[in-house]
């Protein structure tokens, strides 16, 4: 099929991209690289069937697709905080896009949601039936309302034109590609180790979320989207709930850091509890994932030791150049 993938090039939308060309699908893999980069698809531009856009969703696309997966929208504190205006346009704006053009061409659309739309929840675990508990007006609710806008958008898209939709509620991913500067997690402590600095736990740490291995993820979306006839919302993550405190030690035990875990006032809105109950996935996707933390973390870890260590020699080789270039100058 040909599928087009918003937010290609991001953390899961390059795993996904990678995966689809994978199974034999033309992909045309589309962002604007506010918060991704294009470094993260660099190695399948020369796939055959492998086609970068840079482009907006925030403006109307005209291409001929059989499926499109919208990822696209800055999913990070630090990245959707920014410009929060230009967050609410791109989940908005840019699913009413896609949907008009899902509309138009009779493609299957997939919508990339996300567990911030149960907000900080009164219920534990939660399920696709739950509502949620979301402040309007606070610094997440350009995201979470955003993302709730979205998935209203797409049953109705779905009741009024018959539009084929899916939705996916994906919590706490994790993996490779993620960006070192994202302030996620896992990619805060690891970076942090890494860097010799104290690792930054908010609060007590004793809040609480679930990660899921990206490879997992991926699985989920394609498996969602291969169904049939399950156009309600679908939580997709790993149902094994850990403190953030003990990620931080599991982490520090991985890497041999002697980092100290310093504590710091809670974020406003920050979840405490964070923990998807998965039966429906498993019900009628068959699916579950599969990837322990520790293994995905060893994974995730090594990913960025090779990213540091090459940013840091460019770093030493363009000060070498520079210095090479300067040295006959007259001071």
């Amino acid at each position: 099929m040909r599928v087009l993938v918003t937010g290609g090039a991001g953390f899961i939308g390059s795993h996904l991209c990678e995966s689809l060309l994978e199974n034999k699908h033309e992909v045309i893999c589309l962002d604007n690289l506010f918060s991704s980069s294009k470094d993260n698809v660099h190695h399948l531009r020369d796939w055959r069937g492998f086609e970068f856009m840079r482009h907006d969703v925030i403006h109307p696309v005209f291409v001929e697709v059989e499926r499109i997966f919208n990822l696209a929208c800055p999913a990070s504190p630090v990245h959707y905080q920014y410009n929060p205006v230009k967050t609410v346009k791109t989940n908005v704006m840019g699913t009413l896009n896609m949907l008009g053009l899902a509309k138009r061409v009779r493609a299957r659309i997939l919508q990339a949601s996300t567990s911030e739309v149960y907000g900080d929840p009164e219920v534990h675990p939660q399920n696709e039936e739950y509502w949620g508990s979301v402040n309007p007006i606070g610094l997440r609710s350009c995201y979470d309302e955003g993302k709730r806008v979205a998935e209203t958008l797409m049953m109705d898209y779905h009741r009024q034109n018959n539009v084929d939709v899916r939705i996916a509620r994906i919590f706490n991913t994790y993996g490779p590609r993620m960006s070192v500067d994202d302030g996620r997690v896992v990619s805060n402590f690891v970076v942090q180790a890494m860097k010799g600095e104290p690792l930054t736990v908010y609060g007590e740490g004793t809040q609480t979320r679930s990660f899921c291995f990206v490879s997992d993820m991926v699985a989920g979306l394609n498996s969602l989207m291969d169904s049939e006839g399950i156009v309600t919302p679908v939580n997709l993550g790993n149902a094994e709930e850990i403190r953030i405190v003990d990620v931080a030690k599991l982490i520090k035990d991985l890497m041999g850091s002697r980092s100290e875990i310093r504590f710091k006032p809670l974020p406003d809105d920050d979840p405490v509890r964070r923990k998807p109950d998965t039966s429906l996935a498993k019900q009628v996707l068959g699916w579950e994932p599969s990837v322990p933390l520790r293994e995905g973390l060893q994974k995730t870890i090594e990913y960025f030791e090779q990213v540091l260590s090459t940013s840091e020699s460019e770093q030493c080789r363009s000060e070498r150049v520079l210095g090479e270039q300067t040295k006959d100058l007259p001071v």
